[in-house]
Order: C-alpha cells, then sequence, then structure tokens
C-alpha cells in the first residue's frame, strides 16, 4: 500500500475507523502539534549522548503515541479502540512524569536564578524547543475540550507535564557539560 492515497486532496483526512473530518478540525490540529512534539522529542534523543535523557525521551515518546492514538480516536468508537488492544492515557502515564521531575528537583542546581535562555547546549536547546510545541498541543487540546468534545482528561494532565518535565529535563542536560 502507498503512503500516496489521495483521500486527502480535498482538505479532509481520516480518524481512527475511518471517520472523514475537515483537515482543520480541532482534534485533527491536536494530533498534529502531538506529532510535532514526538518529532521534536525524537530530534533530542538522537543529539543526546546522555543514557539517563536518551531513556527518558523514549518513554515520553512511547506515551505520545498512546496519547494521539486515543486523541485520533472519535469518542463514539473508544470502546472499539480500547477492544481492538489500544491503550488510553492514564493518570499512571502523569504520574512516572511527575516522579522523574520530582528526582531531578532534588538538585536546586538546576533552578537559576534568572529567566533561561534556551541555547545552553544543543539538548537543553532541543528540549526548550519541544518544550514549547509541547505547550502549543496542549493549548490544542484545551480547545478541543473547550469546543465541547468528550476528551480523556489525563490527556490534558500528560501534556502539561510534560512540558515541565522538558524545562527541567533541559536544565538537567545544561548541568551535565
Amino acid at each position: 500500500m502507498s503512503i500516496v492515497t489521495k483521500t486527502g486532496d480535498e482538505g479532509e483526512t481520516s480518524l481512527m475507523y475511518g471517520r472523514r473530518v475537515s483537515k482543520t478540525d480541532l482534534r485533527v490540529e491536536a494530533c498534529g502539534c502531538v506529532d510535532e512534539l514526538n518529532a521534536a522529542l525524537g530530534l533530542v534523543r538522537v543529539v543526546s549522548e546522555n543514557e539517563f535523557v536518551a531513556k527518558e525521551i523514549l518513554a515520553a515518546q512511547k506515551d505520545l503515541i498512546t496519547l494521539m492514538g486515543e486523541l485520533a480516536t472519535a469518542r463514539e468508537d473508544i470502546d472499539r479502540y480500547v477492544k481492538d488492544g489500544f491503550k488510553l492515557t492514564t493518570a499512571l502515564m502523569v504520574d512516572r512524569l511527575t516522579s522523574v521531575i520530582v528526582d531531578l528537583e532534588k538538585d536546586k542546581s538546576l533552578y537559576p536564578k534568572d529567566w533561561v535562555i534556551p541555547g545552553g547546549n544543543a539538548v537543553s536547546a532541543a528540549l526548550d524547543f519541544a518544550r514549547t510545541i509541547c505547550r502549543r498541543a496542549e493549548r490544542s487540546v484545551a480547545a478541543l475540550m473547550s469546543d465541547g468534545k468528550d476528551v480523556n482528561g489525563e490527556i490534558l494532565r500528560y501534556l502539561n507535564r510534560l512540558s515541565d518535565f522538558c524545562w527541567v529535563l533541559g536544565r538537567y542536560a545544561e548541568s551535565c557539560k
């Protein structure tokens, strides 16, 4: 099967299970932001030589696959999605990130006395870039929810925590010179 399907040539795309929506649909926008975030985190992982950073980023990327799959499924199809073996975004995923942040924050030197200017090194700059994309993804999901769409609240919590995670991991990456 070719990637060239031509089914999007008229400005529509498919959600999971074939539901057609406009490419301007808020759900599609949110999925696109999460996809962009995952790609940015892939860049972080490939430029980092730190095993801890790479391992934590890969775990977050796997979480984002779960999150994006759920976002790409209309709520009418979510039972089918779960029945087909796909996972949903959970509080445990948020708690895992929170735990890593709390552990990193034990090092008080990671918190500068002034505003952070991105670019301390390539890894921290890539993490700061990913953080800004994460905030956009978070706003997109919040807009989807504000529009009355039934969205798992753990998705918004996860993205909020992930942006904090990117920030503190960026400061950690700067300290590992």
